[in-house]
């Protein structure tokens, strides 16, 4: 088994990357951002402003959030409904964000992120993998690109897809999302020590991906 820890901000594209990492070594990847993100969308659906701690903390008994693999990878599940698009809206990340500072919220999905480690080879992306939820993992890879290359790939995405968005306002939530999420008290968005780097801020999906696995390789020897 082996366990990969990709840790990054917000738009560095760490989803993309790992789903197709996983894909050429066989392997199961983890998102544990949409784990935030659902408790994010169950707060916003049940009207309680994520910015609220105790609102937030009250839900947390109530949430029933899994995750399930496919052939099209990973599906998450909020109270057996597949919530896997409804996480992906604009207005899901800056809940995610929100929820991510609250300690209990870390807690409450810790076992969960590290049980999954547990069950097989996983390359697992977030904030603190490296440095909180697998520590111990075989391989820590630190992604990240400029502000401006993230938020335009974040516009392009959500363009694509047939929002209504504007460049500088997703700039804006980018460099407000990397300030929250390098400053919050618990678990704080930070390169492990023994993490290697990788700038993809002039890199394509291809290249990136390739210089990934050859890290990886080289890692484990292989």
């Amino acid at each position: 088994m082996i366990a990969i820890a990709l840790d990054g901000p917000a738009g560095a594209g760490k989803s993309t990357v790992c789903q197709a990492v996983a894909k050429q070594l066989g392997i199961i990847h983890v998102d544990t951002g949409a784990l935030y993100r659902a408790v994010g969308v169950y707060a916003l659906r049940r009207g309680v402003d994520t910015a609220d701690w105790p609102g937030v903390i009250a839900l947390l008994p109530d949430i029933h959030v899994s995750l399930r693999f496919t052939g099209e990878g990973q599906r998450i599940y909020l109270d057996g409904e597949d919530v896997s698009q409804a996480i992906r809206q604009p207005e899901a990340s800056m809940a995610a964000s929100n929820v991510s500072a609250i300690p209990q919220v870390r807690d409450f999905l810790l076992d969960l992120q590290r049980d999954l480690a547990r069950r097989g080879s996983v390359i697992m992306d977030g904030r603190d993998i490296g440095t909180v939820v697998l520590p111990d993992a075989d391989v820590k890879i630190f992604l990240t690109a400029s502000p401006q290359v993230r938020a335009a790939r974040r516009y392009n995405e959500l363009k694509e897809k047939g929002h209504d968005v504007e460049y500088e306002a997703i700039l804006a939530e980018v460099r407000e999302r990397d300030y929250n999420d390098s400053h919050r008290a618990a678990a704080p968005l930070r390169k492990a020590p023994d993490a290697w780097v990788c700038d993809t801020t002039d890199m394509d999906l291809a290249e990136s991906v390739r210089l990934i696995i050859e890290h990886i390789k080289e890692r484990m020897g292989s």
